[in-house]
């Protein structure tokens, strides 16, 4: 096991005591079949149990996690004859955001996501993955041609959020939101979004309109960061954890409130774990939704489109006055 995080200790100690028994065995010529067999019963047991009952901020955690599979991981699994294109034709080419031509399953698409770095010099250059203005107009630029001719959009979205600098207010971060919002809900083509990780406010939202919109398992999706939610209820950034559990972040949650179409389960650990499985579970859960949608007309899936979200936190009101959310 490799970048274990802190919730995921215990299982590391146990693995080391297998090791380490395992070695001891083999530089004594000693059979310790028995005990090993028992440890890694006990193993499994824990990490069943351990991943099965994980709290939100552990969720939050794996979404975060350093070696999460990226935008390009996906794309150069899923996808085949990806060819990317660069820049917004207005200001320059921000590395937050990648895009481009491929083929899923022969079908020719347009694939868009957030890309985050691998190490500290890619992080820096992409933003962390939060993108300026100038990068969801790269992305609203690539969605445009899509819809000219008529290629299906796949988005996928991992981002803590747009990038909050001035030097992205001045060249107008809340306009380049809007802007994809609404002319992502007026395209006449196929729209999936998969959230791969973080789906952290505007930032997430500007490539998140579609007609079908996943979660993978262990992802979360969220108005805000956890961390600046509880700045501003308790005032305090260090109750991050208390925030997530009150804001619903977790891909249940999100279900639940009809947010999302489906969960895409991830393997035990996270995506991690076993990039190559949960990217074929991706594409066909891709290809599936696509063969459902690719019948329907411009203007069906525009009303698809247009109900999905219409529906989004309806309330009923009671005689009293009073309301719940339906």
């Amino acid at each position: 096991m490799a970048g274990e995080l802190p919730f995921e200790q215990p299982l590391l100690e146990l693995k080391a005591k297998i090791e380490e028994l395992r070695n001891f065995g083999s530089e004594r010529q000693m059979d310790f079949s028995d005990e090993i067999a028992r440890l890694e019963n006990r193993y499994e047991q824990l990490a069943a149990e351990l991943y099965s009952s994980m709290s939100t901020s552990q969720k939050m955690q794996l979404a975060r996690h350093p070696q999460r599979p990226t935008t390009l991981d996906y794309i150069q699994l899923i996808f085949t004859d990806y060819m990317e294109l660069h820049g917004d034709r207005l200001y320059g080419d921000d590395l937050a955001i990648i895009g481009g031509l491929a083929r899923l399953g022969g079908i020719p698409v347009t694939v868009i996501g957030h890309q985050k770095g691998k190490d500290t010099k890619d992080n820096i250059a992409r933003h962390f993955g939060m993108p300026h203005p100038d990068g969801l107009r790269k992305g609203l630029r690539l969605m445009k041609q899509a819809n000219k001719f008529k290629r299906p959009i796949i988005t996928f979205i991992d981002t803590p959020g747009a990038y909050p600098g001035s030097a992205a207010e001045e060249r107008g971060q809340g306009e380049a939101i809007a802007r994809n919002l609404m002319e992502m809900a007026s395209f006449g083509v196929p729209i999936l979004c998969v959230v791969i990780g973080e789906g952290g406010s505007g930032g997430a939202l500007a490539l998140g309109v579609g007609n079908r919109v996943f979660m993978l398992e262990n992802s979360i999706y969220s108005v805000s960061t956890p961390e600046a939610a509880s700045s501003i209820l308790y005032k305090d950034a260090t109750r991050s954890g208390e925030a997530a559990e009150a804001m619903k972040i977790t891909a249940d949650h999100i279900l639940k409130l009809g947010v999302i179409d489906a969960i895409i389960p991830e393997p035990r650990g996270g995506a991690h774990r076993d990039l190559a499985s949960l990217a074929e579970v991706i594409k066909e859960t891709l290809i599936n939704n696509l063969q459902e949608l690719v019948v329907l007309s411009e203007k069906e899936l525009v009303e698809d489109r247009y109900k999905k979200f219409r529906k989004i936190g309806r309330f009923t009101y009671t005689q009293e006055g009073n309301h719940n959310h339906a």
